[in-house]
């Protein structure tokens, strides 16, 4: 079966095919701002994205994956120079940080993960067509900026009125954009290249318009047409960038080749928390060691977080991911149980959970059919459980390859979490260990060992409480 997503640029829901005559897929996600961890909101977006390139393999399409790491903005120069590390050090940090997580949470890796500060000099070629088109302008600052004028089209990605535009501070999503920051606020031309200041440092390149760097939108179009071409397949990235940095890719692409550049746009919804929009002044802004310190694990998190439909805003609650918790039990409990009535080795059923496998008359059908309708997830996952309900009928090598492949497209990995608590409460062996050798440091006088593992305890999200022969452990 073909997959459709909802493409943003046509209104329509466009079936995905590669366009290069390669047979391969070219799909370029926008990546994080390194200069600090990322949270949930975040990784919300990242998720949707590694479940369509993993329905695309399923599908039997080849696909080339492209998210670029921006390394180089006012937030990065900002925070860099406060903690006086050069540029590069510090947001290498961090990128090992964001690597980290997503290895964490079973996401696949691009084959391209390409950073602005590596590839000045495509940005440059591309803002010198820019001007030598009359499409940019520079300025005495040394800056230049893109002429919103000279494209008609601008505004056709996000449904915006240009003849009302006064100012690109404010994004898609009713936010302030916070990407970067511009000098002219004002205006409705935005920075392809902004001209030294004080501020930043060491941190310039030399143009053709006087010392600078690259502004935040050239960045993108750059590097995915240095990868992808001119003309690539799908662009994806939350909804907040749709304007104005999408819209802004689209006009700088447009003016330099001629071609819109990519057939199909790919934006997910906003996440809220417990019923609130995520901000530092609520508290909110989870990440993911903030969540496995209470005791959740990032395979849990990443159920939660692909659970509901990428189009529509996602409640991300601590209900849900105890929900998250007892729905990845249940799909382990119907794999063990499956695999032992179908006399396959769990070890052999693992090494095989792949693309590749053929849902056509498999009781898995359902499920994958809702995956490539718009990657409905909440629906495949419905079809799933439903079919695993009926172990016996299950118990075969095509469903069981079947289901395999489903766990693959949706990255559940149902057998990462086996030593944790059970639906009724019981405590994983790990903390019931630590539990114990807190009780043996006591008896034995050491108090301060007896305080530190209660610590460590407690970060994992479980309580310890003493009695008079022994102890009982309880989640927080």
């Amino acid at each position: 079966m073909s997959v459709r997503i909802s493409n943003t640029l046509t209104r329509t829901k466009d079936e995905l095919q590669p366009a290069n005559g390669s047979g391969t897929f070219g799909m370029y996600c926008c990546g994080p701002t390194v200069y600090g961890p990322s949270h949930i909101g975040n990784f919300r977006t990242f998720l949707a994205q590694d479940v369509l390139r993993r329905t695309l393999e399923c599908a039997g399409i080849k696909v080339k994956h492209v998210r670029n790491i921006t390394d180089v903005d006012d937030k990065t120069i900002r925070e860099s120079r406060n903690k006086g590390m050069s540029l590069r050090q510090f947001t290498s940090g961090w990128e090992d940080k964001f690597h980290k997580d997503c290895d964490a949470l079973n996401m696949l890796r691009p084959q391209v993960e390409p950073r602005p500060t590596e590839h000045i000099k495509e940005q440059l070629d591309m803002i010198s067509t820019l001007v030598d088109k009359g499409h940019a302008y520079p300025v005495s600052d040394g800056s230049v900026y893109f002429r919103i004028s000279s494209f008609p089209q601008y505004g056709e990605l996000s449904g915006l009125d240009k003849s009302g535009l006064s100012t690109q501070s404010v994004n898609s999503a009713g936010e302030v954009n916070t990407a970067d920051e511009y000098e002219r606020d004002n205006v409705s031309d935005f920075a392809l290249w902004k001209g030294r200041k004080p501020e930043d440092g060491e941190n310039f390149w030399k143009s053709p318009w006087g010392e600078g760097r690259p502004g935040w939108h050239i960045e993108c179009s750059a590097m995915a047409r240095k990868y992808l071409g001119d003309s690539f397949d799908l662009h994806g990235g939350g909804v907040d960038l749709c304007f104005p940095h999408h819209e802004n890719e689209i006009a700088q692409s447009f003016c330099t080749t001629g071609v819109v550049p990519a057939r199909y746009w790919f934006h997910s919804a906003h996440l809220m928390v417990e019923g609130a929009k995520m901000s530092k002044k609520l508290g909110n802004l989870y990440t993911l060691d903030d969540l496995v310190a209470k005791g959740y694990t990032p395979m849990q998190v990443r159920y939660a977080l692909i659970s509901g439909h990428y189009r529509q805003q996602l409640n991300f609650t601590f209900k849900g991911l105890d929900d998250a918790k007892s729905a990845l039990l249940k799909l382990r409990k119907f794999a063990d149980a499956a695999l032992k009535k179908a006399g396959v080795d769990k070890k052999e059923f693992v090494a095989t959970v792949a693309p590749g496998a053929k849902f056509e008359g498999t009781r898995f059908e359902p499920a994958w059919n809702a995956l490539c309708d718009d990657l409905n997830v909440p629906k495949a996952l419905g079809e799933i459980f439903a079919a695993a309900s009926k172990v016996d009928e299950c118990a075969n090598r095509a469903d069981l390859s079947a289901f395999g492949a489903l766990m693959y497209a949706l990255g559940l990995d149902i057998f990462a979490d086996a030593s944790e608590a059970s639906e009724d409460g019981q405590v994983p062996a790990e903390i019931l260990q630590l539990a114990k050798e807190r009780f043996e440091a006591r008896k034995a006088g050491d108090y301060a060992r007896a305080d530190l593992i209660r610590a460590k305890i407690s970060e994992a999200g479980w309580t310890v409480f003493d009695k008079k022969d022994g102890f009982d452990v309880k989640r927080r």
